[in-house]
């Protein structure tokens, strides 16, 4: 007798594997509408963005004046959250292991590529942890010094920190920072060693700077340009390739004689490594829509800082980016020999 179409017998091997080959496509396809779904409806809660500086710094300016422009975008609050220590590794650290669910981003500057050559023993990788959003603004330095420093020029100042480098004292924002890497450099361009002071960050740096206790300090122009107009410092000149906008008559190091001296701080937007792709372009069109927003950019210009240019804005410009000044970087620590452990 032959088994019916309803018997169990009539099902042959052949037809079972087929059978759940397409189950397991239904299965799928419904996940990528859930998915899909899910993507277009986010976000339904506010959003996270970890700053790895205090409040007040030059990367929480940008930070929080971007995450105001963000909230108009996406329609959810962009919630800053300060989460300071180990030049922006506990940071980093702690956004490596948040739940990929979109609602964790992290804003990082040069630090996110240094950190592998400064610290001996990290707990995530730079280059492979993170899923990359993109690029937003990048901050030009400023070589300051205290008001009554006796060169008066970028020359002058040459001439003087060769002929007094063992009296001169260098400030810097703290192991790994900008204005610690800036200090390097400069250092190597002029051929000489200066005692180097950290501090616990750029408002401390600065205050001594103001109080007469520290001689120079290279620091970020979302800091310096009040104190620049204001006549509170003494300005060698800007660390860019061309003059800034917002101070015109700063020429540039190399123009002062440093030839081919650049330090930009530029800061890229991270998520946890396995955040959906979806939401990776929702929330990197809320970036590049927030960095258009004329309060925004008004603001930014104001204090010096300048928008990327637009193919570094994507996450595939902010990874080729990041790769690059891990290899640029890398080599001049490890010669300084500056580590942390």
């Amino acid at each position: 007798m032959k088994p019916s179409i309803g018997s169990p017998r009539f099902f042959t091997s052949a037809t079972k594997r087929l059978l759940q080959a397409s189950l397991v496509a239904l299965t799928a396809t419904a996940g990528l509408m859930a998915g899909s779904s899910s993507a277009q409806t986010y976000p339904t809660k506010p959003i996270n963005l970890v700053v790895p500086f205090a409040a007040g710094g030059p990367t929480d300016v940008v930070a929080r004046t971007l995450a105001a422009s963000m909230t108009k975008v996406l329609g959810q609050s962009v919630v800053v959250e300060n989460k300071l220590g180990a030049g922006g590794t506990i940071a980093a650290s702690y956004v490596a292991k948040s739940q990929p669910d979109g609602y964790t981003f992290f804003i990082h500057h040069n630090g996110m590529a240094t950190s592998p050559a400064l610290y001996r023993k990290l707990s995530f990788n730079p280059l492979t942890d993170f899923e990359y959003v993109g690029q937003a603004v990048d901050v030009p330095m400023t070589l300051i010094a205290r008001k009554d420093m006796p060169a008066n020029n970028m020359a002058e100042l040459i001439t003087y920190v060769k002929a007094n480098s063992t009296k001169i004292n260098l400030a810097n924002a703290g192991l790994g920072a900008v204005s610690h890497l800036c200090g390097m450099l400069l250092q190597q361009a002029l051929g000489v060693d200066l005692t180097t002071v950290p501090f616990s960050g750029t408002a401390p740096a600065m205050n001594a700077l103001l109080g007469g206790q520290v001689d120079l300090l290279c620091d970020q122009t979302t800091n310096t340009v009040p104190q620049i107009k204001a006549g509170t410092v003494k300005s060698y000149g800007v660390t860019t390739k061309q003059r800034i906008k917002a101070l015109p008559d700063q020429p540039t190091l190399s123009e002062g004689g440093l030839k081919d001296f650049e330090v930009v701080v530029w800061h890229g937007v991270y998520a946890p490594k396995g955040t959906p792709p979806a939401v990776i372009e929702k929330f990197g069109a809320a970036l590049r829509a927030g960095m258009k927003d004329p309060n925004f950019a008004s603001r930014m210009a104001d204090l010096g800082a300048e928008m990327t240019p637009d193919s570094k804005q994507t996450p595939e410009g902010l990874r080729v980016w990041l790769n690059s000044e891990v290899n640029k970087w890398g080599p001049i620590i490890r010669k300084a020999g500056v580590y942390a452990d």
